[in-house]
């Protein structure tokens, strides 16, 4: 069965390599496995004239997906109907918070998981209202709760 080109994109990591990290190499049909060939049947015809980093994205997103469970691979589609649902100005506030996130040494990062796991963790009732006092927050006081610069939120 074939991934929806979207799909495959989607899972084909948006973020642009490090600076420093050296350009990918192009990777060849052939290279890909049989099942990553048959999720990717929508780009045979157009895989030579894809970039290389675009290559080893689908071929790493590819390779995620059939990895994943049943379950996993339903959450991963319903994350994506939502994603499409967005506005595109939202979309790109939301990859320029991944950039942010992904430049965060390892332990700031999973500080933030952790309490972002923390966060999902209270009641609804919490959450609402943690949200309701980040609202009428000051672009100050939302940075002596972090600690650094609030990230600009898209306009409801």
């Amino acid at each position: 069965m074939a991934m929806d080109v979207s799909m495959a994109q989607a899972l084909a990591e948006p973020a642009s390599p490090p600076a420093s990290a050296a350009p990918a190499a192009p990777r060849t049909w052939q290279s890909l496995s049989p099942q990553q060939q048959q999720l990717l049947q929508n780009f045979q015809g157009k895989w030579d004239s894809l970039p290389a980093d675009k290559q080893q994205a689908l071929a790493r997103g590819s390779q995620r997906w059939i990895t994943m469970t049943p379950e996993q691979r339903s959450g991963a589609q319903e994350r994506f109907k939502q994603w499409r649902a967005l506005p595109p100005e939202q979309r790109q506030v939301l990859r320029q918070r991944w950039q942010q996130f992904k430049s965060l040494p390892p332990e700031q990062q999973q500080r933030v998981r952790d309490q972002f796991r923390r966060f999902k963790q209270m009641p609804p009732e919490r959450r609402q209202e943690l949200r309701r006092q980040w609202h009428q927050m000051n672009q100050e006081q939302r940075h002596n709760v972090i600690g650094r610069p609030a990230p600009r939120r898209y306009p409801h």
